[in-house]
């Protein structure tokens, strides 16, 4: 064993080489394990015709998914009333990105494009009663929300205010999860941000740009129970999508001022909850199980 401290101590190559080797041993060890408990089970699942299979990965601690566009999705299938099954598994889209969905033997990639697929095939459009000048607002908030509000997320989640405890709640059942978010999926994700631009900020002007986007939503929703009125428009599920991260599921500067700051977006968040989620809790790792479907 001396031997082996003497040659790493002389050799510091070889120490990284080696702490690079554990690094990845670790995170295809993390890989292999969540495919295995998260497909098994539904390679004999059952899909009932015309209904919408929605594949997302598995719930959150404290929101029904630690992905904002998961949130949308299953808001709107809410909303709508569309019938539809979970599966909580880590296969990606033909995009390679999660959520997205399979009808009827369709599948369609990208939330935004799942929720054109359901319209066209459900004749369901939630903004019907909008004119076309509210139609581009809409759309205009919906962008901000999901286009920069999206990558102050990411930013202060997953790169400036990494929450370890967090990342524990949301994978209970697998130990080296919170390893192989720190030391792959972290320093990925940096990368990312530092190309898209929100990344090569500091935290404190992260939260500056966060600060007037809110403003901006605040602002326009006002007193109104939902973005365009007293009802929820197609939009809204994008919106609150973001907002629930930020109020229920992210820790550090930017999720203590939207609660500090914004009370009207607070209610907004709670209102979306308990009209169109009455089982949130349930569909929590810390409230009911990972695998919670609907």
């Amino acid at each position: 064993m001396e031997t082996i401290r003497t040659i790493y101590s002389d050799h510091p190559a070889l120490t990284t080489i080696a702490g690079g080797l554990v690094v990845a041993t670790a995170g295809i060890l993390v890989y292999r394990r969540l495919r295995r408990n998260t497909t098994a089970s539904n390679a004999e699942e059952d899909y009932p015709k015309d209904t919408v299979i929605l594949h997302q990965i598995g719930r959150g601690p404290f929101a029904p998914s630690m992905t904002p566009f998961a949130i949308k999705l299953e808001t709107y299938l809410r909303i709508a009333k569309i019938p539809y099954k979970n599966v909580h598994d880590m296969k990606k889209s033909s995009k390679g990105k999660y959520p997205w969905i399979s009808f009827n033997g369709h599948s369609v990639a990208d939330s935004a494009f799942c929720i054109e697929f359901i319209n066209k095939k459900r004749n369901v459009d939630l903004s019907s009663w909008l004119s076309p000048e509210q139609r581009a607002v809409a759309l205009a908030f919906q962008r901000l929300a999901e286009e920069d509000i999206y990558w102050v997320l990411v930013c202060q989640r997953w790169v400036q205010h990494l929450d370890m405890d967090l990342v524990a709640k949301a994978f209970p059942k697998w130990r080296f999860a919170s390893f192989g978010v720190k030391y792959m999926l972290s320093p990925a994700i940096r990368k990312k941000a530092w190309e898209q631009g929100m990344g090569r900020h500091s935290s404190e002007e992260v939260v500056h740009i966060a600060r007037k986007d809110l403003t901006a939503l605040s602002d326009y929703l006002g007193t109104k129970r939902f973005l365009m009125g007293d009802q929820p428009c197609e939009e809204d599920c994008a919106i609150f999508g973001q907002l629930s991260q930020l109020y229920w599921q992210l820790t550090g500067p930017t999720s203590n001022m939207f609660k500090e700051e914004f009370p009207r977006l607070v209610s907004y968040c709670e209102r979306m909850k308990d009209r169109f989620w009455p089982d949130w809790v349930e569909c929590t790792t810390q409230g009911g199980t990972s695998k919670a479907t609907k």
